[in-house]
């Protein structure tokens, strides 16, 4: 069986190289109208979404992930012209599921008229670290809320094939 959201769910791939050109404000629109259609718990909509294309704030954001890592993590958002941020309340029980879904959403919108998208979680050590107040203001993260997710958002430079499904991985349960 197919159809267009399998399709889509099967051709969406993590893509860590992405061309110079921005993406638009129509295109940012699309995207950040599907993660609002999002389904949350008891339809909280407990995230907030911020979206940065300034080279300087990512620039810094992964200059403080290696210096907390004490390693040179390379570019965590691989050279995408746009990532958004999804911030929540912490102590909200469902909140950060529910941002997991808005991100997945917005990787299947984003794939749907030919974006490329990564999910990444290593922006969490600046949001989290010594300078996390810095890095949520800087982010305009309202009060109250913390990192919980990014993605990385752009035209694709390049693909790869899909990763193996793990058979083992399923069991039904009588």
């Amino acid at each position: 069986m197919t159809n267009p959201v399998l399709s889509a769910i099967a051709g969406r791939r993590s893509i860590r190289s992405y061309k110079a050109e921005k993406i638009t404000r129509e295109q940012l629109d699309v995207l950040l109208t599907a993660a609002g259609e999002a389904p949350s718990a008891r339809n909280s909509q407990p995230w907030h979404f911020s979206v940065t294309e300034n080279r300087k704030i990512l620039d810094e954001i992964n200059a403080e992930v290696s210096t907390i890592l004490k390693n040179d993590v390379g570019d965590i958002f691989h050279g995408a012209p746009a990532v958004i941020f999804l911030s929540c309340d912490p102590e909200s029980r469902w909140a950060r599921l529910d941002c997991g879904i808005a991100v997945q959403t917005i990787a299947l919108a984003a794939h749907s008229i030919g974006l490329g998208t990564v999910i990444l979680g290593m922006p969490d050590p600046a949001c989290t670290g010594p300078r996390k107040d810095h890095f949520n203001a800087l982010l305009k993260f309202p009060a109250g809320h913390s990192f919980a997710v990014a993605i990385a958002v752009g035209v694709p430079a390049g693909t790869k094939n899909a990763h193996p499904v793990e058979p083992n991985r399923i069991s039904f349960v009588d």
